[in-house]
């Protein structure tokens, strides 16, 4: 009796003993080392790397925000994407990622008066058009053109050549149809859900956004998109009068 009790105690040891050594964690509900699992730190591979991150530094990362880069020009598309790509920013809509809003934009056709050849005539087309009530502006931001007048203004050349046609009934003369705003597609780059870092690296690539564009917020469009939609009022309608 004796015998058989020190034999249990003997066994009774060792599976304490090798329990306690994790021996029996494969096959026993009951872990030698509680609900841990130290196994994942010993497979960890460079845990050198890894850093405790400031308290500030860390909701940087949980924060999520979103920027758009825009208006960007057809021909200004390609060497955007390259940037982006270069930062393994990629197309998509998940973190980091972005997406491309297209806009078509419109063109824009004027009936104009031809380029003043001199101060003189110049003068006598403003008079007349005083004298007719008929309301002009003066053509900017196309040097070679300029000075000419902006009589009105259409959203395709068709309109422009039928008021064109209109004004040549009346014998309004030294008019023409200048195109001053070709039909274009323009982008805007979202961002949708930038953390901080993110954010902050995409603030750094496009310190210098492309020309026309710029990085905003998404609640906050662009001040050239207000521009671009203004570009193209409604047309005026020339009454009819007799000038030379």
């Amino acid at each position: 009796m004796l015998r058989t009790l020190v034999v249990l105690l003997l066994l009774l040891n060792l599976i304490v003993f090798g329990w306690t050594r994790g021996w029996m964690d494969s096959w026993s509900p009951l872990k030698a080392r509680g609900d841990r699992e130290p196994e994942r730190v010993d497979q960890q591979q460079h845990a050198e790397l890894v850093r405790i991150l400031p308290t500030q530094t860390a909701r940087a990362l949980q924060t999520r925000d979103c920027l758009e880069l825009g208006p960007v020009r057809e021909e200004s598309l390609a060497a955007v994407q390259a940037q982006l790509v270069k930062a393994s920013l990629n197309a998509g809509s998940g973190a980091g990622q972005w997406q491309d809003l297209k806009t078509e934009q419109g063109g824009v056709w004027a009936l104009a008066s031809i380029k003043m050849p001199n101060k003189e005539f110049q003068q006598r087309k403003e008079e007349t058009y005083r004298r007719l009530k008929i309301s002009y502006e003066y053509l900017s931001g196309m040097p070679e053109e300029m000075p000419t007048m902006i009589l009105s203004r259409h959203s395709s050349e068709k309109a422009a050549q039928a008021a064109l046609d209109q004004a040549a009934q009346h014998s309004l003369k030294g008019l023409r149809v200048l195109p001053l705003q070709t039909p274009q597609t323009l982008h805007t780059l979202q961002f949708a859900q930038l953390d901080g870092v993110l954010k902050a690296q995409v603030q750094d690539l496009f310190r210098t956004p492309p020309q026309g564009a710029s990085l905003h917020s998404c609640s906050a469009p662009p001040a050239t998109a207000a521009a671009a939609s203004a570009a193209a009022p409604g047309a005026t309608t020339i009454a009819g009068h007799d000038a030379r």
